[in-house]
């Protein structure tokens, strides 16, 4: 038969020879591998690409308990989980084995074996078999499958100390596949060290006790100023089983070091006292108490060895402030009053002296800016991560975590592959399980670096773990209770130890920050609403009798709108300053002017009142009120001038009428401004604007008027005598009068009568 090249009419060069023998071989070459691959590794059927999983796939084996983690001489081990088919055949003859390596060299070998997932003949380790199995006669498609393997630890076959895989893998048969294959497995290390070490790792361990912000700036309308919560999330975070009740129940029982958001526990003490919560427009009695007391009474007990260290109020973004918020005025003022009130809110709750000197920024990650803004607060310690201050040279271990950066400055550097162990999601017994066994072989494999010198490491986890991860955690630091290749140590006396001398120093251009973590940064705007909020308090608090009601509950707002946890959600975080703003406003705008009317003035002089109120729950002091005349020459205000002001001082609750002296001289209407300002000449809420209508009444108009009064009382008294004189008929002369003239009208009233008169009557009296 021809080639298709022969039949299309095209010669057949060498080239085209050579390059059809390539194709064929390449073709034929996963073939014969999987011929030569025997049953582990047989062939994909035709059709099966993109269908159910196939191969040491099949089958999702899943390692929910490891027990003892690091185990000991004369131990047994317990490895537990589940197989569970995702194929869409059914297994016969299933066997579940554990396949112990050799012996990893280093982390970065931990690393590269932890991603490995397919199993791969000639690589992994054979079974262990014999006994130490589990068997399954069948498991149909989509069933699972619980086991535990128990394996006395001298039958493992471990060698000299250090980390060593750990595998279980499921074989057996399909109905395709007729011979046992790996179909399934699931890799995991074992720390092994049968004693203690001569020389071990100190690791520090920092236990975090951070939340975002419950508190608002408002307090409700008594004179305990009672604190108002946005929620009432915080009591659950603070009840049994919740977030921060399990890191205090967990963190009592570990070796660690307390970092501490002022903050959280300020919110803690108010809700342990009377505290209101909102509910749409108003609030409502909160009403866990008890919740929080029980907290903080745990917390004081876990924390009386007093390794804490306290962090500024509401923990700040100091990458943030950096980034976007220096160059606005005051913003630096503010980390500073939150590095103050951090030591003072610890020891009045907890009753321990804090270290105040560790700023941590955000995931460790520093730049030249974002360690100027930390010391700049008074932090001379900077908690960094290894992989922003990543290693120049060529060391072959993980140095001291202790760096000198300059000016005074230690950067503590936080070893990454520990920190980040625990990130993930560990809600599942399987995620659990592989984090805890992994982060035990890291610390082991540390241990082993060939170095003789005693090292320090840090270990920086996530600022808020969850329940499952703060339980996670606390499982792993319980498998070094024993020391064998560790030690504890606080931060503060690894901040001191002794820097390696080959370790960087360098801090990482500004360039190098993370794309990641400046996307989240709080924008500048968000420090211009602070700046805006700050401004409006000064001028708010000075005209205060007890300024201190206001000048608390609003600054410590202020240092929470600049907290880290409002990282990846801008949307509430800028809820959470228009909020702030918008109720110091309501109450700047409780004491205000009272609108007036027109007013007519009649006269050469005369007063003008105009009305302050204050309905605020103190009073109110050192404010002006100026009242200006926008017309000095028709309009003049106490000595002649164009304004006149009066000191205002109101209680609680009340108003005040100020009068102004005014001289009139020429006819005509005013525009009069009013306006509160402070003692130091600053505007105080909103000016009022009212006309004064003028009208001078001047002696001749005077003497016009007093000439036609006189005139009309003449006339009256000239007609009450007339009328007197007809009624009587004319004076009595000699027992007759006068007769009446037929001419004479008819009176126009009859006698007077105590009947009322008609409508329209005109009557005399």
């Amino acid at each position: 038969m021809a080639e298709p090249a022969d039949i299309q009419g095209i010669g057949t060069s060498p080239a085209r020879r050579w390059l059809r023998r390539t194709a064929a071989l390449m073709i034929g070459a996963p073939l014969v591998a999987a011929l030569l691959a025997g049953p582990a590794a047989p062939a994909a059927r035709a059709g099966e690409i993109g269908k159910a999983p196939t191969g040491s796939r099949t089958v999702d084996v899943s390692l929910d308990g490891v027990a003892p983690s690091a185990p000991v001489k004369g131990d047994t081990l317990t490895v537990s989980g589940t197989v569970t088919n995702r194929g869409k055949e059914t297994i016969t003859g299933a066997t579940v084995d554990l396949r112990v390596g050799s012996k990893l060299p280093s982390r970065t070998a931990i690393d590269a074996a932890a991603k490995r997932t397919d199993f791969v003949l000639g690589s992994d380790p054979a079974p262990l078999g014999g006994k130490y199995t589990v068997k399954f006669a069948k498991l149909p498609s989509g069933i699972s499958q619980d086991f535990t393997l128990s394996v006395p630890v001298g039958k493992l076959g471990l060698g000299d100390d250090g980390v060593y895989q750990l595998g279980v893998s499921l074989s057996g048969q399909t109905s395709r596949v007729p011979y046992d294959q790996v179909l399934g497995i699931e890799r995991t290390f074992l720390p092994w060290q049968e004693e203690e070490r001569d020389s071990r790792t100190k690791v520090t361990y920092l236990w975090p006790l951070i939340a975002s912000a419950h508190v608002t700036a408002e307090t409700d309308t008594d004179d305990q100023r009672t604190p108002v919560f946005a929620d009432d999330s915080l009591a659950t975070e603070l009840a049994p089983g919740g977030r921060l009740e399990q890191l205090v129940s967990l963190g009592s029982r570990l070796p660690v070091t307390w970092v501490i958001d002022p903050d959280l526990l300020a919110s803690a003490d108010a809700m342990a006292g009377d505290y209101r919560v909102k509910s749409g427009d108003t609030t409502v009695a909160g009403k866990n108490q008890a919740v929080a007391k029980k907290w903080l009474t745990s917390l004081e007990a876990a924390v009386a060895d007093g390794k804490v260290v306290a962090l500024p109020f509401a923990d700040p973004d100091l990458a943030s402030i950096a980034h976007r918020g220096k160059n606005v005025s005051g913003t630096l003022s503010h980390l500073q009053r939150a590095t103050e009130a951090a030591a003072k809110t610890v020891q009045t709750v907890l009753h321990v002296k804090p270290s105040t000197d560790f700023a941590w920024p955000v995931d460790g990650a520093i730049d030249p800016s974002i360690v100027d803004v930390a010391t700049s607060a008074g932090a001379h310690k900077v908690i960094a991560r290894s992989d922003s201050l990543q290693e120049t040279g060529n060391l072959a271990y993980t140095p001291t975590a202790a760096r000198p950066i300059g000016g005074g400055t230690t950067a503590v550097v936080a070893d990454a592959r520990l920190s980040t162990a625990f990130q993930g999601d560990m809600s599942k017994a399987e995620d659990s399980t592989l984090a805890v066994q992994k982060f035990l072989a890291l610390t082991l494999a540390l241990a082993e670096q060939d170095t003789d010198a005693e090292r320090s490491i840090v270990v920086a986890p996530q600022r808020t773990p969850t329940v499952a991860q703060a339980q996670s955690m606390a499982r792993a630091l319980h498998g070094l209770d024993d020391e064998r290749w560790t030690q504890p140590l606080g931060l503060v006396e690894a901040a001191g130890a002794k820097p390696d001398a080959d370790a960087t120093t360098s801090v990482p251009r500004a360039s190098k920050y993370p794309k990641r973590l400046r996307s989240q940064e709080l924008p500048t705007q968000a420090f211009q609403d602070i700046k805006s909020t700050q401004v409006s308090l000064d001028n708010f608090q000075v005209i205060l009798t007890q300024p201190e009601r206001v000048v608390t509950p609003f600054g410590n707002a202020l240092n929470r709108s600049m907290s880290t946890s409002w990282r990846g959600r801008p949307l509430e975080a800028q809820q959470y300053r228009d909020s702030v703003r918008t109720y110091l406003q309501g109450l700047v705008n409780e004491v205000q002017l009272i609108s007036k009317s027109d007013v007519t003035l009649s006269g050469r002089s005369a007063t003008i009142p105009v009305t302050v109120q204050n309905r605020l729950l103190q009073g109110v002091d050192h404010l002006v009120l100026r009242l200006k005349s926008e017309n000095a020459t028709r309009l003049k205000l106490n000595d002649g001038g164009a304004v006149a002001e009066q000191p205002i001082r109101i209680g609680p609750g009340h108003s005040q009428s100020v009068k102004f002296d005014a001289a009139a001289n020429i006819n005509g209407q005013v525009r009069m401004t009013a306006q509160l300002y402070t003692e130091d000449g600053t505007p105080y809420g909103e000016e009022m604007t009212f006309t004064v209508k003028v009208s001078e009444l001047t002696p001749t108009v005077l003497l016009v008027i007093a000439g036609g009064l006189l005139l009309l009382v003449l006339a009256g008294v000239r007609m009450y005598t007339q009328r007197k004189r007809v009624n009587a008929g004319g004076p009595a002369d000699g027992g007759g009068g006068e007769p009446e003239q037929p001419s004479d009208p008819t009176p126009d009233t009859g006698p007077e009568s105590g009947e009322p008169s008609a409508p329209g009557e005109k009557v005399e009296r």
